[in-house]
């Protein structure tokens, strides 16, 4: 806690996100694949988000000025239009993205386990190989 100039103390905000996270967030816990934690689709996301809004804008812009409608009614219309279509493209986005994280992730699902098999296929022919060539007498057995 922290006191103000006036003093009253006031609850200082955490400034890592670790240390922002709700009541139910776990600040310790496994990072869970998500479209926020990808490296390339957050960035995307905000990119289909910043075209889709502006297309529309144009797009309900060019469509009001060809009909006549008046220039404040215009505006608004084309704001209207924006905003719908930045919503459209964020929803389609995220759940596109939410597809390709989970692709990604059961293909490296499937190459660790190949590459799992590989090395054990090694490791076990580099026991029958030290096998065969010490032969299998021990001492004491």
């Amino acid at each position: 806690m922290a006191k103000q100039q006036d003093g009253k103390r006031r609850r200082e905000r955490p400034t890592t996100a670790a240390g922002r996270r709700g009541r139910g967030g776990r600040a310790n816990g496994p990072v869970l694949p998500s479209v926020a934690n990808h490296p390339r689709a957050g960035d995307q996301v905000k990119r289909a988000k910043a075209y889709g809004g502006l297309t529309g804008f144009l797009l309900v812009t060019l469509v009001s000025w060809q009909a006549g409608v008046p220039a404040e009614d215009l505006l608004l219309r084309a704001l209207a239009g924006g905003i719908v279509t930045y919503l459209v493209v964020w929803a389609c986005a995220v759940a596109l993205w939410r597809h390709l994280v989970v692709t990604e992730l059961q293909v490296v699902r499937e190459q660790r386990a190949e590459e799992m098999a590989e090395r054990a296929e090694r490791l076990a022919a580099l026991r029958a190989a030290r096998g065969e060539g010490k032969g299998t007498g021990r001492p004491g057995a």
